[in-house]
């Protein structure tokens, strides 16, 4: 969603990252297993926020999201992610910019994002 179209809903910034906060949840391998299978998890990097990446997404802002991957803050999952995933069973997690989802490994003990 462009910065016009987040004007043409009302929606600031600030409120799209209400409502992108609002939208998290905590979820198992086997709960994301699905979305992996039709290709469209997107794997975080703890270096990066969550809802930083997913507001990148959701404003289409390319030039970000090239640097993103770049640098390897973000990428799609990939196979050799799903047998690790398979073997671990870790918590993610995970907030929908569809038709993506964002996920990113939840740290032992972490109650946050990061």
């Amino acid at each position: 969603m462009s910065s016009d179209e987040l004007a043409e809903q009302g929606l600031q910034e600030s409120d799209l990252q209400a409502k992108l906060n609002s939208e998290t949840a905590i979820i198992d391998w086997n709960e994301l297993v699905k979305h992996f299978a039709r290709g469209v998890v997107i794997k975080i990097n703890p270096s990066l926020d969550l809802l930083e990446a997913a507001e990148g997404l959701a404003t289409d802002n390319v030039k970000q999201f090239e640097e993103w991957v770049a640098t390897g803050k973000l990428s799609r999952a990939s196979d050799d992610d799903a047998r690790d995933w398979t073997a671990r069973e870790p918590d993610f997690w995970c907030v929908v910019a569809a038709p993506w989802v964002l996920v990113q490994e939840k740290l032992p003990g972490s109650s946050q994002i990061n």
